[in-house]
């Protein structure tokens, strides 16, 4: 049960947007037992984010996951997440923050896991 919320200074168009949510499915499966299938999305674009002094382009990921999931793991998915926001919004690797949250309660459809 994963959520990444991925905010960015950058404007998105609808085929970025759809790219980006399409990529994230695929890079989540880099931590295991996770598949797009839980996975929820939200993006924010346009906001008022300044890294390093500036409004270069610049975005965070902040990424939800029910359990744990080993460093390896990880940080496969941080390539990944920054290469996607590279790829498909022009945001260099270096002006990205991606940060977890690991959880061992989980709501979903009226209980917890």
């Amino acid at each position: 049960m994963p959520f990444i919320h991925v905010k960015t200074n950058c404007k998105l168009n609808d085929a970025q947007a759809i790219a980006i949510k399409t990529k994230l499915g695929q890079a989540i499966t880099a931590i295991p037992g996770k598949t797009e299938s839980w996975l929820m999305v939200e993006l924010t674009d346009s906001s008022r984010l300044y890294f390093q002094g500036t409004d270069a382009p610049a975005a965070i990921a902040e990424v939800s996951l029910l359990g744990d999931a080993s460093s390896n793991a990880l940080t496969t998915l941080t390539s990944h997440i920054t290469g996607i926001l590279c790829d498909e919004a022009g945001i260099s690797s270096d002006r990205v923050y991606v940060k977890y949250y690991m959880t061992d309660v989980w709501g979903w459809n009226g209980m917890n896991l």
